[in-house]
């Protein structure tokens, strides 16, 4: 809305125009996630008083500069690289799950098929510490419930795009393990065993 106003100092006049506000905002880049705002690092437009009297007092986001942004994309490759390697070593650990031989599991046998106690993740988790040296934790390891003897499958997700599977005959005395590339399974006499 415009409106004029004529005033008259001496014999000449001016003419005064008010104008709407502008509105006044401000391109920011947050620091952590903010509720119904946005997640950390995403460039925001906001209104000038909301990042003066919220976003900046609580240390939640800054003003974009030509360095920040250049801070900003370095640790993103930062973290993407990360995860690239984390992700191969995760299909190196693949790798070696696929290549080794078998493992030994000491079960007491029942009648028939049955045997005493069940093969647990715990217990390949031990084998795996045991005779490849690494430490795998038991919430990644997937198990059916095996209470006899025959041929299961079981994986482990090593992260949120690699699974190892492995595949375990229980034999009374045996649980062999290969991955889903080998799939054939070995003779109880080439077994290595604890």
């Amino acid at each position: 809305m415009n409106e004029s106003a004529k005033v008259s100092d001496r014999g000449s006049v001016m003419v005064v125009v008010a104008q709407k506000k502008a509105k006044k905002t401000r391109k920011i880049i947050l620091k952590e996630d903010v509720e119904y705002l946005g997640n950390k690092g995403q460039l925001l437009d906001v209104k000038a008083g909301f990042y003066r009297n919220f976003l900046l007092p609580m240390g939640k986001a800054q003003i974009v500069t030509p360095i920040l942004l250049k801070e900003m994309q370095m640790e993103g490759e930062r973290i993407e690289a990360e995860k690239r390697r984390v992700k191969e070593e995760a299909q190196q650990l693949a790798i070696v799950f696929e290549t080794v031989g078998a493992f030994k599991v000491k079960r007491k046998g029942g009648k028939g098929k049955q045997i005493f106690g069940t093969v647990t993740a715990q217990d390949l988790v031990d084998i795996i510490k045991a005779q490849l040296q690494r430490d795998v934790d038991k919430r990644i390891v997937s198990l059916p419930e095996i209470r006899e003897t025959g041929e299961y499958i079981a994986e482990l997700k090593l992260h949120p795009e690699v699974t190892a599977q492995v595949s375990y005959s229980q034999g009374g005395t045996l649980c062999q393990s290969n991955s889903k590339i080998l799939r054939h399974l070995l003779e109880s006499s080439t077994c290595g065993g604890l």
